[in-house]
Parts: structure tokens; sequence; C-alpha cells
């Protein structure tokens, strides 16, 4: 537990510059806190212990604001930046090293059984307000965009923004860091394509009527 507790630390100091001191994460970082009691609830779960691993769970969504189902399978040095509004479903899976921002979802589509929340790979990076539904998986390296809705799973090393989400970049252009203000717009770039293409019309349209006109 004390070896839990301390890389839970060391994780929070690597990806949070805010981070100043140990006694500050202890108590000032619910993340932190929700993650650590849901290993306690999961463990329970695990060991098929009825009602207490929901408790814990509830309590830890009172005083955090993030919700973890006792079920979600979560890997080492997992962090939950700021953390309120945070929903983690009972049968997802995350890999090592994954990095969430305040307000994700990894839930469902209400239309599954089984194994209905999405599987994260390692060092997947989830940006504020985005949605992951459904029994996808989300490959190794992926950065997904602040608000994205991702319905579809996503290959190893892309980035992927929008509603829904789109991959924009692949493999052979990683980012080391999810910058939101730099991401690609997709949409943006759709209308103004469309936007060019009605003004090369317009064009073609005036210089029939002039020609029209001359003859």
């Amino acid at each position: 537990m004390f070896r839990t507790i301390r890389e839970q630390i060391d994780t929070i100091f690597r990806e949070d510059p805010a981070a100043k001191s140990v006694l500050e994460i202890l108590f000032c970082y619910p993340g932190f806190h929700a993650v650590l009691l849901h290993r306690l609830a999961h463990k329970l779960y695990h060991w098929r212990v009825p009602l207490i691993p929901r408790i814990l769970s509830q309590i830890s969504r009172f005083f955090t604001g993030v919700e973890i189902h006792p079920g979600a399978s979560i890997g080492r040095r997992f962090f939950i930046d700021h953390g309120m509004g945070v929903v983690i479903g009972e049968t997802s899976e995350i890999g090592d090293d994954v990095l969430l921002y305040q307000g994700v979802t990894l839930g469902g589509t209400g239309k599954e059984k089984g194994k209905r929340h999405p599987t994260l790979g390692n060092n997947v990076v989830i940006g504020t307000g985005a949605k992951v539904l459904g029994n996808i998986r989300i490959g190794d390296h992926v950065k997904v965009g602040a608000g994205s809705v991702v319905v579809r799973s996503v290959p190893d090393h892309s980035t992927v923004v929008g509603v829904p989400g789109r991959v924009v970049r692949s493999k052979g252009e990683p980012i080391e860091v999810l910058e939101h203000g730099k991401l690609p717009d997709p949409e943006g770039q759709e209308i103004e394509e469309l936007r060019a293409r009605v003004e090369q019309l317009e064009a073609a349209i005036r210089a029939l009527r002039e020609e029209k006109i001359i003859s």
C-alpha cells in the first residue's frame, strides 16, 4: 500500500506542475483520494464482498466528485487531474500511465451487455469533458482532445478530436503532450474548403455571365 501511495504521489508531481508538496497532494488532490479509495473498493469487489465496494465508491463520489465503479480495472500511475465530474463505468479497463482531465466519461452506449465500457491502452491522455463510449479500444499513446465524443476504436499513436471523434494525427505524426490550442479542427477545415469551393463556383458563374453578355 505504501509503495502504491508513493508511486501515486510521484505521478502527480510528474504530471501536474501546480503540485508543490507531498502534504498538498495528500490533502488537496481529489483525484489522488479517488484513485486510492478505488484501489481498496476494487479489491473488495473481486473478493466478492457484498455492498461495501459500492458504498466506498459512493463515499468517494461524495467527497471527490469522481465516480469510479469498483469493477473498473485501472493500471499503475493513473492520474485524474482536478477530477470533478469524471465517471468510469464498471467494465472499463485502463492501462498504465493514463491521464484523465475533469469531466471525462468512460461510459456505455446503453445498448450493450457484458463488456460495455471502453478499454484504454498505456500512455493515454483524455482531455477535459471528453466522452469515450461503448466497448471500444483506445490504443497506446493516444490523445483525445477536449470535448470529443469517441464511439469507435482508435489505433495506437493517434490524436482524436471532434464530435464524433476523428483521427487527425497518426503514427507518422506523434505528439508528446496534448496541447489543446494546437489541435487541428476538422470541422473548421471542411467549412473552409466548402467556402473556397463556393467562391470558385461563384467566379465561374460570373465568368459565364460576362461571356454571355459579350457574345
